[in-house]
């Protein structure tokens, strides 16, 4: 998929600079998130996307299975942003 990353691929790339959204809800993020992620919910993202995206730069989205995340990924990409959906979610993984 054209906007999307694999687990594999995103481990590859895993850094302190790396541009890694969790949208999960804060207490799921709590009990474990993917290393270098930071915690900002969907609808956060999605009504107030200036506040933490800007256009030239690169993001990759999580959310538990990759559902959520790829629905908002197709809506900020059409708001001009450059988001990537990270496939299958926080479920894969730890796989």
């Amino acid at each position: 998929m054209e906007n999307s990353i694999t687990i594999e691929e995103l481990k590859k790339i895993l850094k302190p600079t790396i541009n890694l959204i969790d949208i999960r809800n804060a207490n799921s993020y709590k009990m474990g998130h993917i290393k270098y992620a930071k915690n900002i919910s969907k609808n956060e993202l999605m009504f107030n996307t200036e506040k933490y995206l800007k256009k030239e730069v690169p993001y990759y989205i999580y959310c538990s299975k990759g559902i959520q995340s790829r629905g908002l990924v197709n809506y900020l990409n059409k708001q001009g942003y450059n988001t990537k959906s990270v496939l299958g979610g926080y479920i894969n993984y730890n796989k």
